[in-house]
Formats: C-alpha cells, sequence, structure tokens
C-alpha cells in the first residue's frame, strides 16, 4: 500500500459526526507528513470544510455512497479509510465492499446489529483473504465497552472463570443521524445477537438480563437495568477470539439508573418507543418528529456532556472495579475514536486478527494508548 496517494480518507465528512471527526484529523495531523483527504458527494461543502480545518488541508475526493466503482477507486487510492455514512444498513455495505476490493483497510461508527451481521456474513472471508480489517463500532458504540472489558480482565487471573458486569451512564444528546438509525434499527426487529459463532478458545456468554440493584462494592448505587444495544454482542466476540479472559467469560451490560421511579419511566419509554417505531403510520410520524439527519446538539450541549462506564469484574477470588470516562459520547468523543482508529489502520502496522473484526481484535492496547494520549480515561478504580 505504500505506493497509493493517501494514508487516510475520511468518507461522509461534510456530516455532523464527520465534520467533527475531520477537525480531529486536522489537529492531529497538522505538521505530519501524512497524506489524507475528506470524501463525499458534494465538492463545494467539502471545499468549504476544507477550508475551515486547521493546518494545511486535506485533498478532497468526490463520490457517492451508491457508486460502488467510484468508491472501489477511491478506496483504492488510502491505505485506510473511515466513514460516517449512516444509517448503515441503506448507505454502508458498498464502502465496505469497495474496501475489501481495493484491499483497504475499513472502520465505521456503526451501532446497527443487522449491518455489522451482514458485514461478518459476506466480506469476513474475503477481507481475511486480503488480509485486512473490517472494523465496525468504533464509536462509542462499542469502544469504550469493547476496550473497557479488555481492560477489566488485564487485571484479573487470566486461568479462571471471569465475570464482568458493565454499568453506562452518560448526560449527552443524540443527532438527528443516530435517532434514524436507531428507529431503523427498532423497526427493522433486528436486535443484538450475543451468539459467537465458530470455534472459540473458551465459552462465552450473557448474563442474565433482569434489573437489579447494583452491589455496594461497585461504588455506585442504583439500579442495573438492561440495555439492548450491540455491545454486549461485541464484548462477547472479543471474549471468544483474544486471549486472556478467562477460562470461561460471563458479561452483562447495563444502564445505571439512580432510582426505582426512573427505571419504570425508562422501561415504559423504550417499550413505547419500540412499538410505534415497529408500525409505518406511527414510524413515519417518529420521522417527522425526530431532528433530521445532519442535526447535532451545540457546541455548549457537547462541551457539557460527559459519560462512565464502571466495570465490576470478578474471577479468581479476585475483585477488580475499573471506569472508562470522558466527555460528550456521541459525537466528540466519538470523533476521537473513529479519528484514532483509521490512523492505526494506518500506522501502526498489521496485527493477526484480520476480517470483519471489533475494536478490541483488530486495534488492541495501541488504540487504548492513543484514546488515552486523547483525553479518554481508563483507569482502575479498586482492586481486591
Amino acid at each position: 500500500m505504500s505506493d497509493r496517494a493517501y494514508d487516510v480518507v475520511l468518507l461522509g465528512a461534510t456530516g455532523f459526526t464527520g465534520r467533527l471527526t475531520a477537525e480531529h484529523l486536522a489537529r492531529r495531523l497538522s505538521g505530519t507528513t501524512t497524506r489524507w483527504a475528506i470524501a463525499g458527494r458534494n465538492r463545494d461543502r467539502l471545499a468549504a470544510l476544507a477550508e475551515e480545518l486547521p493546518g494545511d488541508g486535506p485533498a478532497i475526493e468526490v463520490v457517492d455512497v451508491g457508486d460502488l466503482d467510484g468508491l472501489t477507486q477511491l478506496a483504492g487510492r488510502t491505505k485506510a479509510l473511515a466513514t460516517t455514512v449512516g444509517p448503515f444498513a441503506e448507505h454502508g455495505l458498498p464502502v465496505v465492499e469497495a474496501c475489501v476490493r481495493a484491499g483497504t483497510e475499513y472502520a465505521d461508527i456503526t451501532g446497527e446489529p443487522a449491518f455489522v451481521a451482514e458485514v461478518r456474513d459476506r466480506f469476513d472471508d474475503p477481507a481475511r483473504e486480503a488480509k485486512i480489517r473490517l472494523v465496525s463500532c468504533c464509536g462509542f458504540d462499542s469502544v469504550p465497552h469493547d476496550l473497557g472489558v479488555a481492560w477489566t480482565v488485564e487485571q484479573l487471573p487470566a486461568d479462571a472463570p471471569l465475570t464482568v458486569r458493565a454499568y453506562v451512564e452518560a448526560d449527552a444528546r443524540f443527532s438527528g443521524g443516530t435517532a434514524i438509525s436507531a428507529l431503523g434499527a427498532i423497526a427493522s426487529r433486528k436486535l443484538p445477537s450475543n451468539r459467537v459463532a465458530g470455534e472459540t478458545a473458551r465459552e462465552v456468554r450473557s448474563l442474565p438480563l433482569r434489573i437489579h440493584r447494583i452491589d455496594p462494592a461497585v461504588g455506585i448505587d442504583g439500579y442495573g437495568v438492561p440495555l439492548p444495544t450491540i455491545d454486549p454482542a461485541i464484548v462477547l466476540r472479543s471474549a471468544a477470539a483474544l486471549d486472556g479472559y478467562g477460562s470461561k467469560f460471563r458479561y452483562g451490560h447495563f444502564a445505571r439508573v439512580r432510582t426505582l421511579p426512573v427505571v419504570a419511566g425508562s422501561v415504559a419509554g423504550a417499550a413505547a418507543f419500540g412499538a410505534l417505531a415497529a408500525l409505518p403510520p406511527t414510524r413515519a410520524l417518529l420521522q417527522k418528529v425526530l431532528p433530521s439527519s445532519g442535526e447535532g446538539p451545540s457546541d455548549e450541549r457537547r462541551a457539557r456532556s460527559s459519560f462512565a462506564v464502571t466495570f465490576h469484574g470478578l474471577g479468581g477470588g479476585q475483585q477488580v472495579i475499573t471506569r472508562v470516562s470522558g466527555g460528550d459520547p456521541g459525537y466528540d468523543e466519538t470523533a476521537k475514536m473513529l479519528g484514532e482508529a483509521v490512523l492505526a489502520l494506518a500506522q501502526d502496522g498489521a496485527t493477526s486478527h484480520v476480517g470483519a473484526v471489533t475494536p478490541a481484535q483488530g486495534l488492541g492496547s495501541g488504540y487504548r494508548q492513543r484514546l488515552i494520549a486523547q483525553g479518554l480515561r481508563f483507569e482502575v478504580v479498586s482492586a481486591a
């Protein structure tokens, strides 16, 4: 890949999250020799964005996500490509196929279970043959959880059965694109599958999905409410593929809710949203009231936003509490996560894990160090 025009291409750079990712890359790459480009279908908007970015600015590539030949030519000009163009179930597969055809490393920020499953089913074998990585879920879904569990099990014995529970809390708002993607995923009834395909080094399984009082030893108060996101499936795939997750591994993924009335309201609200999203007339109404794709919270709102994921790990007679935390999860931190993922793909060298892989599989501990350098916090709260 050394003769390619670019080290990194960012596709979808003029969308809300795309712009933040472009700004992150521009700051990181200013004054370096890394060659990069921003890509999308509107040259004028790309040129305006390039003018606003610090440093010398990126090159501009014009392509439509429905143009497989154009995407393949673009992928063939870069070592690694990152995309923010969603909903991924509608727009993502040609981008993945182009990268596989061109032998180009790939990263995205999807949290859509159906899309991730289709990428794995259709492109895992061809990507292995091409010796490239297709790394999905390189945003808040699922980097803090996937890397956080990997960090937690590092603190526990590798030869014992291990159990990890994650408790997620965030003070943030969704963008229009995120809301529309979530609506589509719920409407399709494609819930995350925690089944791990193929032979694995150990037995991995989800913990029972039930609301429970959080163990006081965790150091946070409240209740754990099952969180049916894609994150548990990603964590279990990493646990099945990587060393260090014990002789057996169990994982539970929960939202932290402080009081029982909030628990009841959260469950009822989620059920109502799911029911409305499943019916075409009410789904159309929801689409009208949700923010438009490309919209997102203001700079001031994002500056007030934050997240924390607390992990409770048990195994071999030991207990550890760890935490991954940062600022605005859906945008500012997601931009860092995607930006550092594509830089890792382009700059950090090959790994033994190729194909359709998780962030922990495909990017490893070096990726965690990159994120720490950009302000995300990985900490051991207590160990006994």
